[in-house]
C-alpha cells in the first residue's frame, strides 16, 4: 500500500509511527535499532557527521537516523544527517529496514552495525577532547 501524499513515518524507541493526513498509526516495530548518544560538542556536524556517514556507508546497510519528534533521515547522506540538526546530547535510534535483511545471521550483523556506529557516536566526544589537549 502506497502512503498517502503528506505521509511521514517517525521511527523512535522501537515504535515506527506513521502520520498521514492527520491520521497517526503507531505500532512496535520489528526492525533492528540501536539508541545512542550524539556527544561530539558540535553535534553531527562537520566531521563528526562526516566520520559517521562514512562509517554508515563501510556497513553498507540503509541505515535512517531519527530524535525524538522528526522524521527519519538516512544516514547515508551527510546533507540530511547535518540539516537534522542532531545537537550534542542528543538521543538518537538507528534503524535497519527490514527489507534489507536476509535472515536471521543478517539481522544479528545489522544489530552489531549498529551497535558500533553508536559506539561511534558516543566516542566522538572524547575523541574531540583528546585533539584538543
Amino acid at each position: 500500500m502506497a502512503a498517502a501524499t503528506g505521509s511521514r513515518i517517525y521511527i523512535w524507541a522501537g515504535r515506527f509511527t506513521r502520520q498521514t493526513d492527520g491520521f497517526v498509526e503507531t505500532k512496535e516495530s520489528p526492525l533492528p535499532s540501536h539508541k545512542a548518544v550524539v556527544t561530539a560538542s558540535v553535534g553531527l556536524h562537520a566531521r563528526p557527521a562526516a566520520d559517521f556517514v562514512r562509517a554508515v556507508m563501510d556497513t553498507g546497510l540503509p541505515v535512517v537516523i531519527a530524535k525524538d519528534g522528526s522524521p527519519a533521515v538516512d544516514a547515508r547522506s551527510l546533507l540530511q544527517v547535518m540539516a537534522a540538526d542532531f545537537q550534542h546530547g542528543c538521543e538518537v535510534q538507528l534503524t535497519v529496514s527490514e527489507t534489507a535483511l536476509d535472515g536471521p545471521v543478517s539481522a544479528e550483523n545489522a544489530v552489531g552495525a549498529l551497535q558500533s556506529l553508536g559506539d561511534l557516536l558516543a566516542a566522538q566526544g572524547a575523541l574531540q577532547r583528546a585533539v584538543r589537549h
